[in-house]
């Protein structure tokens, strides 16, 4: 079985050589690719972090073992870790936190057990970093959460909750604020759980949920979040467990695979062989359990562990009154208690049933549409305009373009209202939503709104629009606070 192996840059090459003399201690029966990706090959010139020979490379194998990389700052380039991880639709991001003895925090000094499984959306939310200037004032960001995609990743938590033999799937999220995107997310994840009756699902305000992890972090199991807030959430779990040098990630898609550590490239100690590997080898022994060399992983985690309970650290952690080893004599160390049984948390060795983890030839790009569920109607339209005139002079104005079809029933500034009634009390920004509803509620049409665009365009520089929709009696667009 072939897959591809990117060290990395920085402190990359040292721990993906260490994660790879474990494996080869262990004979795992993998043949490795090296691919050009990282900091180095964006300062060659290209583009997006990585050769064409390396795409290429691992689309035709489906598996990408990686090390840190680096995104080179003010070039306008964007991160070499999202753009792989949306290329390919690694849709689930895995992170497992669980308590390793010989690393101490504040919880395993209080016996408090944690093993958490955040499952955080890979491809959407605001890491599509859609941005734009609106005005020199003004800036906006386009979040995008959608049906498929949000059912794919919740179906994914849901399935891998079960194989673990998980008791609990929480969703973390922000609808009681971002009604229609977080709760979009919401509501896709109640209506996945309809599947999965003999796994307890619920859901949790994702700032309750951050203070209940750093008080009884022991009560939650899995917990599946949208993109932004679960790379939050992740790293705050990984704090829980001792830091990022203790967390594994595996990026999950249907085609491709990325199993990665998170934690940056330390450039400060590259090069003097001294990093902690533990991430990166725990982020292999997912890799092996995700091909299905179970035998494998169980023995280099179980010899991991032990190494770890007997005092062995790098610098960066455990006992500071005794010697740290550096990253070659860690991973010997492991290497000298492969087939030996950690006294905490041993893991099962069973069997290798390795998979064919060959991808599909893809000929075209999937398309993800659900069915609507009730008649699309236009209903209004919002128009973002730039102005630094009061509330009343800009609705004096906006009214005077309504014409026949419509009717100008709110103003609002950063999503606030201040006309029909506001208060002086709101600070303005020079972005105005003027909102224009359909008169007598008859339905609109798209060249109803280009005409109202343009005939507004005559008093204003209108920055954005956004069509108000509706399906069936349920609208598809928010109101603003005070509305």
């Amino acid at each position: 079985m072939k897959i591809a192996v990117a060290k990395g840059d920085g402190i990359g090459p040292e721990i993906m050589d260490a994660t790879l003399s474990i494996f080869a201690a262990n004979k795992v029966p993998l043949e490795y690719e090296f691919v050009d990706m990282g900091k180095w090959v964006f300062d060659k010139g290209f583009s997006n972090g990585m050769t064409p020979e390396a795409k290429l490379a691992i689309e035709n194998l489906g598996l990408l073992f990686k090390g840190p990389m680096e995104t080179p700052k003010g070039k306008g380039v964007k991160s070499i870790n999202v753009t792989a991880r949306k290329t390919w639709n690694t849709f689930a991001n895995k992170r497992v936190f669980q308590t390793l003895h010989g690393v101490d925090t504040v919880f395993s000094k209080a016996g408090i057990p944690i093993d958490i499984t955040v499952v955080r959306e890979n491809i959407e939310d605001t890491y599509g970093g859609i941005e734009h200037m609106l005005t020199h004032d003004v800036a906006l960001s386009r979040r995008f959460i959608t049906r498929p995609g949000s059912e794919q990743v919740i179906r994914y938590a849901f399935e891998m909750a079960r194989l673990k033999k998980a008791r609990r799937v929480s969703c973390g999220h922000k609808s009681n604020i971002m009604k229609i995107t977080d709760g979009l997310f919401l509501e896709c994840f109640y209506e996945v759980a309809k599947s999965y009756p003999d796994l307890k699902a619920d859901d949790i305000i994702v700032d309750d949920l951050c203070m209940k992890l750093v008080t009884q972090p022991d009560a939650f199991d899995v917990v599946v979040l949208t993109n932004l807030q679960g790379d939050i959430v992740s790293d705050l779990c990984a704090g829980l467990v001792g830091g990022l040098g203790f967390a594994p990630s595996a990026n999950i898609g249907d085609h491709i695979s990325i199993f990665e550590a998170v934690h940056g490239t330390a450039p400060d100690i590259a090069g003097k062989n001294i990093a902690n590997p533990t991430a990166l080898i725990l982020s292999g022994i997912s890799m092996l359990l995700h091909v299905g060399l179970t035998e494998n992983a169980g023995i280099i985690e179980n010899a991991l562990l032990y190494t770890l309970e007997s005092g062995v650290h790098t610098g960066d952690f455990g006992d500071k009154s005794t010697p740290a080893v550096n990253t070659p004599e860690f991973a010997n160390a492991i290497i000298s208690n492969l087939g030996k049984k950690p006294e905490f948390n041993a893991k099962p060795v069973v069997p290798n049933k390795p998979g064919t983890p060959v991808p599909f030839k893809l000929q075209q790009n999937a398309m993800m549409v659900s069915k609507e569920t009730g008649n699309e109607n236009i209903v209004g339209v919002d128009l973002f305009i730039e102005s630094d005139e009061q509330p009343q002079s800009i609705a004096k104005k906006c009214e005077r373009h309504a014409g026949v079809k419509f009717k100008l029933v709110n103003i609002s500034n950063r999503g606030t209202q201040v006309w029909p009634t506001g208060s002086v009390y709101t600070n303005l920004v020079n972005l105005y939503n003027v909102r224009f509803e359909s008169l007598d509620d008859e339905p609109l049409t798209q060249q109803d709104v280009l005409g109202l665009y343009v005939s507004l365009s005559g008093n204003f520089k209108i920055c954005s629009s956004e069509l108000l929709n509706m399906w069936g009696d349920k609208k598809a667009y928010s109101l603003a606070q005070g509305q």
